[in-house]
């Protein structure tokens, strides 16, 4: 399966991180990453490969089961990288954080995230 940047980012937003069915997680996780893919989150932690990228994922989404990531624009791309800027939160209430994720895709599927957390807008 062959992805755009554009829609890794969409899906690595909505059906990995933003995902509460394990299921559909691991799906999702397996469509669009690499096999050797890294994870880069802003609090110092790497997770290299899949499976680690479904644990974490998993484990983010625990963290706020009810939130909903909102992308801010359309995603910028440049090459084989690109960026989306979002916020995330309950439906309906005012965004509780945002952040940035940040791809290099490779063979249309991602073979790096980087996650940055950024200023409410």
């Amino acid at each position: 399966m062959t992805n755009t940047v554009a829609t890794l980012l969409l899906r690595n937003l909505h059906d990995v991180f933003g995902e509460i069915d394990p299921v559909r997680r691991r799906v999702a996780v397996d469509e669009i990453f690499h096999k050797d893919a890294v994870f880069y989150d802003p609090m110092g932690g790497v997770f290299h490969g899949r499976d680690e990228i479904y644990r974490i994922a998993g484990e983010v989404k625990a963290m706020h089961p009810s939130f909903k990531y909102q992308p801010l624009a359309e995603p910028e791309l440049v090459g084989d990288a690109g960026r989306v800027r979002w916020v995330s939160g309950a439906p309906g209430e005012k965004p509780e954080y945002a952040g940035t994720d940040f791809i290099v895709a490779r063979d249309g599927r991602i073979a790096a995230v980087y996650l940055f957390f950024d200023p409410m807008p």
